[in-house]
């Protein structure tokens, strides 16, 4: 049966680093979006905080 040997691909340098640049887009991409969902939700809901302390 084909699944008893799985074969192993080796990536060149090249497609070692492009794997890992868009890892590094991509969490960059992902960062972004936390921040900026982040300043939206406290510019929308920012003005419901208390002003003085607890």
């Amino acid at each position: 049966m084909a699944d008893d040997k799985l074969e192993m691909i080796e990536l060149t340098e090249r497609q070692k680093k492009a794997r890992r640049s868009r890892s590094v887009a991509i969490g960059l991409a992902l960062g972004a979006l936390v921040v900026i969902f982040y300043v939206a939700t406290f510019i929308k809901f920012g003005h419901f905080m208390p002003n003085g302390p607890m």
